[in-house]
């Protein structure tokens, strides 16, 4: 269950591993690319690698790159796209790790990677699908040519009495789908996990781009070996540009369960996610699925400005479920946000987030997003504070913990919104994250701004503080959630060869659509050395940022509370713990 990112160049400078490789056509037909493969490099092996940024508690293999979750006879399967010569963009394989946990890994050897005429030049990412017989089956996308010619493969266990599933073979009857004349055969990838219909079909659907529409083409097929493309596509979206990992999933209306990715019927509604090449970010709608077109619901917003799974560092996400628990869990690659150059020293580039379960808010206009509970079992060490209030231009430093590993889950109070402050018509509501520039967390204002400041050095020279900051609009009140990494790294600290100046550290933000009646918000972090994953509002809202800091590691990471805004902020309940390592042997 994979998927694989690009990179973009003018944005992120040091995106070094994709779950599905972006090639595309432009108006005369040429093909554009919008990674690059630097063969000069990708033979290199890694060398110098630094640690002090590599992750604690999430999964990140000793190099190169990550991604790709599955569930099958009791053992998680993380597959994710590696390149085992380097710390850049090369031949793509398939890694390997097990878990029964989801925290602690054991890596095993790849399981797949090129060796036939159909994926002769990388195996790129896509999805499994337990068929009937409890048989795991996986799709992906082979290359077969310089010109980068997509096909869509499959790949089958050698041995289904191996309980890790450790040799997988590709049958000679691969390819099983190539692109006919209508579709775009360099932008036609990432099968998707297959759901079965009640008239007996598989189906699965494929990313691509017709021109600049966004298209998600739909198969089907009676026996998983013969497929035939649908007359229409799943869906597809004018001006969204190229689409990239998509995944399709129905949510339970009651919101309290995960489904089986083949559950249909009236007690159902369907997500429907994209990766978007153009803007490098994630988005999602809520629909119907009926005669085989999803329809998003009348409000959601599709493309650029709709909702999105998470509005910082997180791209080509892959959901699963998990049928031992009953849990869609999501998991998606956090890219690095510093450079190539730095990337190579390291020898290593992207980690996973933390593995979230999803689930549809009761409101029914978007998803709701919580860290497993197996993360809870690395909690160590724990202090919490409660009902204290925070005047304005006060903090408060959280002690006991260690700040550069932590888990830290808090509801901030107040006693009125007659302090926010009144949203400007000129700005922007569907840019946030630009509105959390110019409204950073050391800008004085009415409600808020207030939350927490994570990878802090003792004089605040760095720091990346995550925070809630209210506005009055006309008739309502909107809540915005921000997490600045402009400020979580000395300049001249980030790297020997640019001093950090093509670093990627914005003012990540979304709005949260929360209730205030009770006059409350909630916050969850979890920090973890070079990340910072938020959760607002019991995960209405998240941003993961990347961040390198200089000063502010191991023991002289500091954490804090604060309050810039004039009203009064209480701390209902702050609980805080340590997180320790999982098993680092195999990682």
């Amino acid at each position: 269950m994979m998927e694989f990112l690009s990179k973009r160049k003018s944005i992120i400078l040091s995106i070094l591993f994709w779950f599905s490789l972006t090639l595309i056509f432009n108006n005369n037909g040429v093909v554009e690319a919008s990674h690059e493969v630097f063969k000069n490099l990708h033979p290199v092996p890694a060398v110098n690698v630094m640690q002090v940024h590599r992750t604690g508690y999430h999964f990140q293999p000793p190099r190169s790159w990550i991604n790709g979750p599955m569930f099958y006879n009791g053992i998680y399967h993380l597959f994710y796209q590696h390149n085992p010569e380097g710390a850049v963009w090369g031949k793509i394989i398939w890694g390997h790790s097990v878990s029964k946990d989801l925290i602690n890994w054991k890596r095993l050897k790849p399981a797949i990677y090129p060796s036939e005429p159909f994926d002769r030049y990388s195996c790129w990412s896509g999805s499994a699908t337990i068929l009937p017989g409890n048989k795991p089956i996986i799709l992906y996308t082979g290359v077969i040519d310089n010109n980068q010619t997509q096909v869509q493969n499959y790949a089958i266990p050698a041995n289904l009495s191996d309980p890790y599933l450790t040799k997988w073979i590709k049958p000679k009857n691969n390819p099983l789908i190539t692109a006919d004349v209508s579709i775009n055969k360099t932008a036609f990838r990432d099968p998707t996990t297959a759901w079965f219909g009640p008239d007996g079909h598989w189906r699965i659907t494929i990313g691509g781009r017709r021109r600049n529409r966004g298209v998600s083409h739909l198969y089907r097929s009676r026996d998983f070996m013969h497929w035939v493309k649908a007359q229409h596509p799943l869906h597809s979206q004018a001006e969204t540009g190229n689409w990239e990992c998509p995944d399709f999933y129905p949510v339970s209306i009651s919101g309290k369960h995960g489904l089986d990715t083949s559950v249909m019927g009236p007690s159902v509604k369907h997500v429907f996610k994209v990766s978007l090449d153009t803007t490098r970010y994630e988005y999602y709608t809520i629909g119907t699925y009926e005669n085989d077109k999803y329809v998003p619901d009348e409000g959601m917003i599709d493309g650029w400005n709709g909702l999105r799974y998470d509005y910082g560092n997180f791209y080509a996400s892959k959901s699963f479920f998990d049928p031992s628990t009953n849990r869609r869990i999501l998991w998606a690659w956090a890219n690095e946000s510093d450079t190539q150059d730095d990337d190579i020293k390291k020898g290593w580039a992207g980690i996973q987030t933390i593995p979230r379960t999803i689930v549809l808010d009761p409101n029914g206009k978007q998803l709701l997003q919580w860290p497993i509970e197996e993360v809870e079992a690395l909690r160590r060490q724990k202090v919490d504070l409660n009902n204290k209030e925070l005047v304005h231009g006060e903090k408060i430093e959280i002690n006991g913990i260690t700040a550069a590993q932590a888990d830290i889950d808090v509801t901030f109070s107040f006693q009125s919104l007659d302090k926010a402050e009144p949203f400007d018509p000129t700005w922007d509501r569907y840019d946030a994250q630009k509105l959390c520039g110019q409204k950073g967390s050391t800008v004085d204002g009415g409600l808020g701004p207030f939350g927490l400041i994570t990878l802090a050095s003792e004089n605040l020279e760095e720091f990346t503080p995550v925070f809630f900051r209210i506005f009055k609009d006309q008739n309502k009140h909107l809540v915005l959630m921000c997490s600045d990494a402009s400020r979580s790294t000395l300049a001249n600290g980030m790297s020997n060869s640019n001093d950090g100046k093509d670093a990627y550290r914005p003012s990540f933000g979304g709005f949260v659509d929360v209730d205030l009646t009770e006059m409350k918000l909630s916050l969850r972090s979890l920090i973890d050395n070079s990340v910072v994953e938020s959760f607002g509002a019991g995960g209405k809202t998240c941003i993961s940022s990347r961040v390198y800091p200089t000063l502010a590691i191991y023991n002289n990471a500091h954490l804090y509370a604060f309050n810039n805004g004039t009203e009064t902020i209480k701390i209902e309940s702050l609980n805080a713990w340590s997180m320790s390592n999982p098993l680092q042997m195999n990682r």
